[in-house]
């Protein structure tokens, strides 16, 4: 009896186990991927210099840089600038780079202009009291370079960004000093070219490092679920690296629904092969979202065990299908047995509505079991059981940044599952149950199918011109992007104080 039990204990661990261990394995597995093109990390890259500009400027040098020299008649000469402010900075022209060492973000042709004070004062022996002048002056930073190689890989389902190598090159610095008599000492001053130069390049260089800390920051709080309604949210966690080639980058997300509190198991039969590949006919196209079936048999896994799947029909456009009367010619011993009564459908999904993705379309089945009711007073009897299975064709359409769509019915078959009114004859129950679906359950369906669900895009951002690509087993969303001002960069932590 012992051995018998310990056998029956392993058994039970073991399937425990496996439980689990499938639970994990369809957390750390991808159902969508996301990739962005060359023109899509343009556009960010543009984004991102033009925003980093506006929160550099203006941008005050912190040192104050002094020069003493001695001139023959003068003596000794200590000159002074301070208060260097950049106040404008133009970028010539930018590029983004991918390649095995990160992605490498240029900006060329830059020019810098800045503000700055100057003083001098001397004294010698020819005029035994001190003579000094000041004034302000501008200068201009020409083919300046600022360039940055960033790292980007997976830290737990978040986008952990490292800054890999960075530099500021000053080519050339212009000096035009005003007030005083500036024109005395413009020579002079030209001696401080090269230590503005390199305040420029060590000014510019720290910001950038503290605006890449800042969006590392940002991109390791962005939410891990994106909430779909009050039961269930997107996993939008990360899994592996980005991948990145000469022209793209690819992130791979679970993009599983879940309620937060369990994880959907993926069934075998669903499940993909190999992680989405995103394929865009318009090469173009900044982004392209591929969506593995896996996603939506996920959410109709989690609505089916949350019991949303249940629904009792009591009111429908042509009332006389709920009363027995109505059915008189159809099943004429239900009106026999209680004439006139009143009637209710109970309709319930006997398992999760399975989707198909196919080239050229979405295909649903939904297996169903729906029960009649006749409702005498306040008792309701059931009478009869009839089990359905429903295939429709979906259609999807993007709405902003949600994926929607809606169902048309293409086939119903039935069967009875049990009746305490003698037999039925099925084929005259057909019509009605069709008319039933048709006017009652696809509407209801597509109410909430219209929609939609989330893609995931940061917040900001939107879907323009987008196109749809049905491929075997998966779904593609094409589409450029826009951002909105009215959704202020500057609540991004990329800014730069």
């Amino acid at each position: 009896m012992a051995s018998l039990a310990f056998f029956f204990v392993l058994i039970f661990s073991t399937f425990l186990s496996s439980q689990a261990n499938n639970l994990h394995r369809t957390q750390d597995e991808s159902f969508t991927s996301i990739l962005v093109s060359q023109n899509g990390l343009d556009f960010v890259k543009d984004l991102l210099v033009n925003e980093a500009i506006s929160s550099i400027i203006p941008l005050q040098l912190p040192a104050t840089i002094e020069k003493s020299a001695r001139i023959p008649f003068l003596g000794n000469v200590h000159m002074v600038i301070s208060n260097v402010t950049i106040y404008k900075i133009d970028v010539l022209a930018s590029y983004v780079k991918l390649g095995n060492s990160g992605i490498a973000i240029v900006a060329s042709g830059t020019t810098c202009n800045l503000t700055m004070n100057w003083h001098y004062s001397y004294s010698s022996w020819l005029v035994p009291i001190e003579i000094s002048d000041g004034g302000r002056a501008s200068v201009e930073v020409e083919g300046m370079e600022v360039g940055l190689t960033l790292g980007l890989e997976n830290h737990e389902g978040t986008l952990k960004l490292s800054l890999l190598e960075s530099g500021c090159y000053v080519k050339e610095i212009t000096i035009k000093l005003d007030g005083g008599a500036s024109w005395l000492y413009q020579g002079m001053i030209n001696a401080f070219e090269e230590q503005i130069g390199s305040a420029v390049e060590s000014a510019i260089t720290n910001k950038l490092k503290d605006g890449i800390l800042k969006l590392d920051s940002f991109l390791q709080s962005l939410p891990k679920e994106i909430p779909v309604d009050d039961n269930a949210s997107l996993n939008v966690s990360f899994v592996e690296n980005p991948q990145l080639s000469s022209s793209s980058i690819e992130f791979d997300i679970n993009g599983l629904f879940t309620d937060g509190k369990t994880v959907q198991p993926v069934s075998n039969h669903y499940r993909q092969a190999s992680q989405p590949s995103v394929f865009c006919i318009d090469q173009s196209k900044m982004l392209g979202i591929s969506l593995d079936e896996a996603v939506f048999n996920s959410a109709s896994a989690l609505y089916y065990d949350a019991e949303f799947m249940e629904w009792i029909v009591d009111k429908v456009p042509d009332q006389a299908l709920l009363n027995t009367a109505g059915w008189r010619f159809i099943i004429p011993q239900l009106y026999k047995k209680y004439p006139n009564d009143d009637m209710n459908l109970n309709i319930s999904l006997s398992s999760p509505p399975v989707i198909r993705i196919s080239e050229h379309n979405i295909g649903a089945s939904v297996y169903a079991d729906v029960i009649i009711d006749v409702v005498e007073g306040s008792q309701v009897i059931p009478v009869a059981c009839i089990s359905l299975v429903i295939r429709g064709t979906g259609s999807v359409k993007i709405m902003g940044n949600n994926l929607g769509g809606s169902v048309k019915l293409d086939d119903l078959a039935m069967s009875l599952k049990w009746s305490k009114i003698g037999n039925l004859r099925m084929y005259l129950i057909q019509p009605v149950m069709w008319t039933l679906v048709q006017t009652v359950g696809i509407p209801y369906a597509n109410s909430y199918l219209g929609k939609g669900f989330p893609l995931p895009i940061i917040h900001g951002f939107t879907l323009q011109n987008a196109e749809i690509i049905f491929s075997s087993s998966q779904v593609t969303v094409c589409s450029n992007v826009s951002y909105s001002e009215s959704d202020d960069l500057n609540q991004v932590p990329i800014h730069i104080k």
